[in-house]
């Protein structure tokens, strides 16, 4: 079989555990400060703050933005529930609004219908490995004066108009699940520029102290420690390799895939998409429905997902909201993600192709 997604860990990364292990130093400590150093550097920023999940990242970049109850922060409705549910953990109400039908990130249109005098943020997802249109949107928070945080959870390297994802931003914010283009096992990180809110992040997710045992404002505990930090560093030394393997996967999978009613991804022009997933949307003309045609493809031994099988806008827990997002709506019914991780090699890649085109 090959798998949907693989983290690429190897002999390297085990060694770096294995030293943190013998220091006796394993929670947050010195590595963790050398892994956000080398990471702030990668995404050209001022700073970085590591943390125990791309949700803690999330949830403490809302609350260093003052996020609260009464606060409406606008998000898309097609990504992973996250998304949204940071801004609920922070008292908010997340406001699902709709996505570009061909690079499924957020659509800056639909942002400007859905604000009003309870908006204070609004968070782009860079989804799939796909940068969001940026420019669109910081334009239209900075008219409306509003803070723009990036989720760059599935992201890492992405490219905008020559910059790197999670320096637009007042936060970038990043995820390192395993199945991420790296992993620190579980963990996170928040990037920015601004030193006073980059403090603020600091004190929030470490018990609220502003010195130590001096706690200053509420706070949770949401540390990196530094055995995810020593596999971060690794993993950050080998991610321009990973991301190269996923573009050139991806390349020979867009470039020989020709099935009738099958849409390969879109990359918009003047981005570098790094392809966390391969997601292809199946139209009206192919001869399958998706259920049949995932079969085929575990028949076959090819790995596949769904990301996402329902919008957030339409799951249970935000059942209360009557917002319609028909762009997302069509996408959860029509996409389906194909292997094209870093363990994926050219072979598979023909095989992938040959068995599709086989339908």
């Amino acid at each position: 079989m090959i798998p949907i997604a693989k983290p690429c860990i190897g002999e390297e990364e085990i060694e770096a555990v294995a030293e943190v292990m013998r220091s006796g130093m394993i929670a947050s400590g010195a590595v963790v400060t050398e892994f956000e150093d080398l990471f702030a550097s990668f995404c050209e920023c001022s700073y970085a703050v590591g943390l125990n999940s791309g949700t803690a990242a999330l949830h403490a970049a809302l609350l260093a933005d003052d996020i609260g109850a009464g606060d409406e922060v606008i998000v898309p409705a097609f990504t992973f529930i996250a998304t949204a549910t940071s801004v609920s953990m922070c008292g908010g109400r997340p406001v699902m609004v709709d996505v570009d039908p061909d690079t499924f990130t957020i659509d800056p249109e639909s942002i400007l219908t859905h604000i009003n005098s309870r908006t204070k943020a609004v968070i782009g997802v860079h989804l799939f490995g796909q940068p969001f249109d940026l420019t669109p949107v910081q334009e239209i928070c900075d008219d409306h004066n509003l803070t723009l945080i990036e989720d760059c959870a599935q992201a890492h390297g992405a490219m905008y108009d020559g910059r790197k994802v999670g320096q637009s931003g007042l936060f970038g914010c990043f995820s390192f699940y395993p199945t991420k283009n790296m992993t620190t096992g579980e963990g996170g990180m928040i990037t920015g520029n601004d030193p006073e809110r980059i403090a603020r992040v600091r004190r929030i997710i470490n018990h609220g102290q502003s010195d130590k045992y001096l706690h200053t404002e509420l706070g949770f505990n949401l540390r990196m420690s530094n055995i995810d930090a020593a596999i971060g560093k690794v993993q950050l030394s080998r991610l321009g390799w990973m991301n190269e393997r996923r573009i050139l996967n991806a390349g020979y999978l867009s470039a020989n895939l020709s099935a009738d009613g099958l849409k390969t991804p879109v990359c918009r022009e003047g981005s570098t998409h790094v392809y966390h997933q391969y997601v292809v949307k199946l139209t009206e003309d192919f001869p399958m429905s998706r259920e049949e045609f995932m079969r085929y493809l575990q028949d076959n031994g090819i790995g596949c997902a769904v990301h996402y099988p329902m919008p957030v806008h339409r799951q249970p827990l935000y059942s209360d909201n009557k917002i319609s997002c028909p762009v997302a709506e069509k996408l959860s019914e029509s996409v389906l993600s194909l292997p094209v991780h870093p363990g994926v090699t050219i072979d598979d890649c023909q095989y992938i192709c040959e068995t599709i085109n086989r339908i």
